[in-house]
């Protein structure tokens, strides 16, 4: 059995792979410790997979999964997808020696729509055999729109038992937002996640001053709303027991994503989150 790795998901760099380019991003992440990655989010323009490619060469960074929607977000929205680039994107992923693919969320035109959700689904799946010809794994991401019930069944495992090609890559900061334990999620999905998303969950500072107070409203709006996207060991999570479930469960790339850092750097970020998996005993992973 290949050993899991943890690597970076991408997407929280992606200012600085505008401002740098992708190849001293990648650069920068090796400087850290990284040696594999997940790209969301950076436009796969022929310049910019040559210089994935000539970063994971010469950092040695595994390219470990890219991302692509099934179709485009939204009707009218321009941008490449499965339906419509299925062979660029499937040339991507070759010349780049990466076997999986993950599709980042729902359309945003179907969500709360359960049977436009679940035809969805279904195209998804007819994408993943088309893609596992190719020798490439499809995997959808959650969030926490996939939790609501339908007669009392999460639309999550809705999805799962009308599904058998397409993976699902369990993000357990959504899963912790959606009310439910990630432990036992990662366990219900044993062999139908080859990925994982690590981020921590954390409770906000709430300004409590007396100019915060003197809107009432806006004050009880911020109290609702103090969940953040938090770095590796500084939020509420059982990271260790997450990880260790998540070898049991089969996952081969965990990767450490933030959605919000807040205003600090991400490659501050993510050496927090370094330093915090290796002091769980998980350095030989990253």
């Amino acid at each position: 059995m290949t050993q899991a790795k943890i690597g970076v998901q991408m997407m929280m760099l992606k200012q600085k792979a505008e401002e740098n380019g992708v190849y001293e991003t990648l650069r920068e992440l090796s400087n850290l410790g990284y040696r594999s990655v997940e790209v969301s989010q950076i436009p796969m323009t022929k310049e910019n997979v040559a210089k994935l490619k000539r970063g994971s060469a010469d950092f040695s960074i595994k390219i470990s999964a890219l991302s692509a929607p099934a179709e485009p977000m939204a009707p009218g929205v321009q941008m490449e997808n499965l339906t419509d680039d299925f062979d660029k994107i499937v040339d991507d992923c070759k010349e780049l020696d990466c076997t999986y693919l993950r599709i980042g969320m729902l359309p945003v035109h179907i969500m709360g729509d359960k049977e436009k959700i679940m035809a969805f689904i279904d195209r998804a799946e007819a994408l993943a055999k088309r893609l596992a010809d190719e020798g490439i794994q499809l995997y959808y991401h959650t969030h926490h729109i996939e939790f609501q019930k339908y007669n009392g069944e999460y639309l999550l495992d809705l999805m799962k038992n009308n599904t058998k090609t397409l993976g699902f890559e369990l993000d357990v900061h959504w899963i912790q937002r959606a009310g439910e334990d990630p432990i036992k999620m990662i366990k219900q999905y044993q062999g139908r996640i080859g990925l994982l998303h690590l981020k921590d969950y954390r409770i906000g500072q709430l300004d409590a001053s007396e100019e915060a107070l003197k809107d009432m409203k806006a004050f009880f709006g911020r109290f609702t709303n103090l969940i953040e996207f938090a770095e590796l060991g500084e939020g509420n999570l059982d990271l260790k027991a997450i990880i260790e479930a998540g070898l049991d469960a089969g996952v081969e790339h965990f990767f450490i994503e933030q959605d919000d850092t807040y205003g600090r750097d991400p490659f501050e970020c993510l050496k927090i989150s370094g330093e915090h998996l290796r002091a769980l005993g998980y350095g030989h992973m990253i």
